[in-house]
């Protein structure tokens, strides 16, 4: 997509500029094509045509940089796995999560002190 991305721009710009020397010299290049004068159905056809390239050359770069901005985020997705992979090979003794959450803790506690008493009048 980047190569059709050039393409379309350099094609963009030869043909506004072989326009733009075409119509500065026209009064000797207008008879060698066969043209007497501008028309505005010819302009208008060149301008339309000059902005389908345009239109073309945009959204070839839009679609490029999207391309790119998504490969980016798959590899720093990829690159976080990496370095959680990695932390854990270097902290192997750090405790693992509980498996069930909803898991309460004992009634009884082994320092000694007496559960609290909610004493209601």
């Amino acid at each position: 997509m980047k190569k059709f991305h050039q393409f379309t721009q350099i094609a963009l710009l030869i043909f506004f500029l072989v326009y733009l020397i075409f119509f500065m010299a026209f009064d000797t290049l207008g008879g060698m094509f066969g043209m007497d004068e501008i028309t505005s159905d010819g302009l208008v056809k060149i301008l339309l045509v000059g902005f389908i390239l345009f239109i073309l050359s945009w959204s070839a770069a839009y679609f490029a940089m999207k391309k790119q901005a998504d490969l980016l985020t798959k590899k720093e997705g990829e690159m976080d796995k990496l370095k959680a992979k990695l932390y854990d090979l270097d902290h192997p003794n750090t405790p693992e999560k509980p498996s069930s959450p909803a898991s309460k803790p004992s009634e009884t506690d082994s320092s000694g002190i007496k559960p609290r008493q909610n004493f209601t009048e």
